[in-house]
């Protein structure tokens, strides 16, 4: 059986892993092993965290739509329920943007829901 020598694979894995560890505090960037567990636990919190976003921004989004809604004299779940009933498709993240930065156009939106009987 012939000699396996691993320099060019062993290294070029290590070098992997360094380069993603890139900008980690301490030794967390220097030293291989606790590097490949800081990358480790990067690359989970970062696939956890890519779900999460969009829980996140749903919730806001919401509690945006909440308190524009309660400024017109009506909750969330109203003021949805009467946007079903008159067939209105906007999504709720251009819902909180009108509600934030275009506060006429929302109160316009407001007044079609109402008009659900």
């Amino acid at each position: 059986m012939t000699r396996v020598k691993r320099g060019n694979v062993a290294r070029k894995r290590r070098k992997k892993i360094l380069k993603l560890a890139k900008g980690f505090r301490g030794s967390h960037s220097t030293l291989f092993r606790t590097a490949n567990q800081q990358v480790m636990k990067a690359l989970r919190n970062a696939y956890r965290d890519r779900k999460k976003r969009k829980r996140d921004f749903r919730r806001l989004w919401i509690a945006r739509i909440n308190a524009a809604s309660h400024q017109h004299g009506m909750s969330y779940s109203q003021f949805m329920g009467k946007l079903k009933k008159v067939n209105v498709e906007i999504n709720r993240k251009m819902l909180a943007q009108m509600a934030v930065l275009d506060p006429d156009s929302f109160t316009k939106v407001v007044e079609l829901a109402n008009s659900a009987k």
